[in-house]
Order: C-alpha cells, then sequence, then structure tokens
C-alpha cells in the first residue's frame, strides 16, 4: 500500500502540489488527469523521490519513503520504476542494452560502467522486448526507432527492474493515436498480468475512463476528484479542467482511434499490407 500524507511541494514561492493525502493499494491501476501546471508530474516525482516533499510523508509498507537516502533509496527507486513522456533512452546504445540499463541498481559499479552484462540478464532482456512485440528491434540503435516503438523499449526496461510499481509520467503524450493505444494496452497488461500497480498521468479523459480503474483529478496542486470512470460526469470534469480547458480535455479523445480493439499484428499487417511498418510490427501484450 502506497500512502501520501499531508504532502506538499515548494518551488520558491511557487506551491505545485498542496496538503496532498491518498493511499492506493497493491495492484491499481490508477490514472491522474488534470490540466497543465495542476501537479500531476510533480506528485509522481516526488513518489519516485525524483523531487523531495517540502511537508508530509509518503510511506510504502509501512516504510517512510520520503525519508530514504543512499542505498535504500536506489533500492525503493528500483522497485518504484519511472516512465517518461520523453522515453529517457540512449539513442546510440542498441536497443538491448537500453533495456538491460534497467539492472543498474541491481549490479555492481565496475560492472554496470564497462556495460557486462550475464547472459541471464540479455534473456530476461529479450523476453522483455518480445512480451512487448519488439523482439526485432534489439539489435538497433534506440535512435533509429519511432516514439512509439521507443516508449515501448523504455517499459521494458522498466520490466528489467522487477518492480512492485510503475509510474508513467504522460507516456503516450508525444505519440500518435494508434502508438497510444497500445502503450496505454501494454501498461494495462502488466498491471492485471504482472499484478504491477500502475500510477500514469494522462491528458485525455477517454483515455483514463477507457484503461484506468480509478481516477484522481487535480486542479491547483489539490486532489479535487477520486473515484471510478463511471462517476467522472462533465460537472466533475470542468472542476478538473475549468470550461476553458475541458473542451480540449474531449476533443484529442474523440479525434484518436485510443478507444479501438487492437487486432491480433497478422490480422493487421494483412489488412495494411507492409507498407506500413511500424503497425505491422506492433503486437499487444496477451490478456
Amino acid at each position: 500500500m502506497l500512502e501520501l500524507h499531508r504532502v506538499t511541494r515548494r518551488f520558491g514561492d511557487k506551491t505545485a502540489v498542496d496538503n496532498v493525502s491518498l493511499v492506493v493499494s497493491e495492484g491499481e491501476m490508477v490514472g491522474i488527469i488534470g490540466a497543465s501546471g495542476a501537479g500531476k508530474s510533480t506528485l509522481l516525482r516526488m513518489i519516485n523521490r525524483l523531487a523531495d516533499v517540502s511537508e508530509g510523508r509518503i510511506v510504502y509498507s509501512g516504510r517512510l519513503v520520503s525519508g530514504l537516502k543512499g542505498s535504500d533509496l536506489r533500492r525503493w527507486q528500483r522497485d518504484c520504476a519511472m516512465i517518461f513522456q520523453q522515453f529517457n533512452l540512449v539513442p546510440r546504445l542498441d536497443v538491448i542494452t537500453n533495456v538491460m540499463l534497467g539492472r543498474l541498481n541491481q549490479r555492481n559499479s565496475l560492472m554496470s560502467l564497462l556495460r557486462i552484462f550475464t547472459e541471464e540478464e540479455q534473456l530476461l532482456a529479450l523476453k522483455a522486448l518480445e512480451r512487448l512485440g519488439i523482439a526485432q528491434t534489439a539489435t538497433q540503435r534506440a535512435g533509429e526507432l519511432s516514439g512509439g516503438q521507443q516508449q515501448r523499449v523504455a517499459i521494458a526496461r522498466a520490466l528489467m527492474q522487477g518492480p512492485r510499481m510503475m509510474l508513467a509520467d504522460e507516456p503516450i503524450a508525444s505519440l500518435d493515436p494508434r502508438n497510444a493505444q497500445v502503450v496505454m494496452e501494454t501498461l494495462k497488461s502488466i498491471n492485471r498480468q504482472d499484478g504491477i500497480t500502475v500510477i500514469t498521468n494522462l491528458h485525455t479523459l477517454d483515455t483514463a475512463r477507457t484503461y484506468c480503474d480509478r481516477i484522481i483529478g487535480m486542479a491547483a496542486g489539490r486532489i479535487v476528484f477520486d473515484g471510478t470512470p463511471a462517476m467522472l460526469t462533465t460537472d466533475v470534469a470542468r472542476m478538473i479542467y475549468g470550461a476553458e480547458g475541458l473542451e480540449d480535455a474531449f476533443s484529442e479523445a474523440m479525434t484518436s482511434t485510443s478507444l479501438a480493439p487492437v487486432r491480433p499484428r497478422a490480422e493487421r499487417a494483412s489488412a495494411k499490407g507492409n507498407s506500413d511498418k511500424e503497425l505491422a510490427s506492433t503486437g499487444p501484450l496477451s490478456s
């Protein structure tokens, strides 16, 4: 269980997260929505300890996460994997090496520095890539891949950490609708099949409704909504986004294909032909 007790984060005179209390049970799929500047990213960064709290406490299974230092902090960041909007891969390195970098917190410094990986680690990385439908990219440079493929490499790297929780900070914001769909299906499958808690910041309301069991709405650094997708009415959305931002929150979802079911790879390839390589190589996780 993850617990946030009256957590606040200030940057000078600006309060990014304001007195947030929250409990997330193990195995939940939670979507956090809100306008830009609502505090969503700062909240995730505090949970992962990429940012420290100004006030309050973060506790996981009875352990004070907000007070961890040194090796204890590194172990927490291994258990609490972070996926970023801009992928954070090393473009010049091949894909499989990028994935194996997810093991850095579990290895000695010299082996990590020399990028010496065991046969077992290489097999685990290949399995992670195969699970995400991109094993064929293992020897390619990460910078040569499409955005959707790079995000799946980032998810494979997170899986290599053997995490108990995954935090995803706007993981589909820079992707086209089709790739956004594949990434969200991937996160949902990891949540269901592995029992890993997933907390993700999302831009559109319909994406949160489709993939998340629980939705948290933030505005001006505070939680203003916490409930099921069915409870997210237009009036609630207006409270979260304000009247001006509400249309944008709905409009992107309505013009995307993110709600359409993902067909098997072979069926898509047959329908589209080989001209669309990205679509033909996209393989959702089995459910």
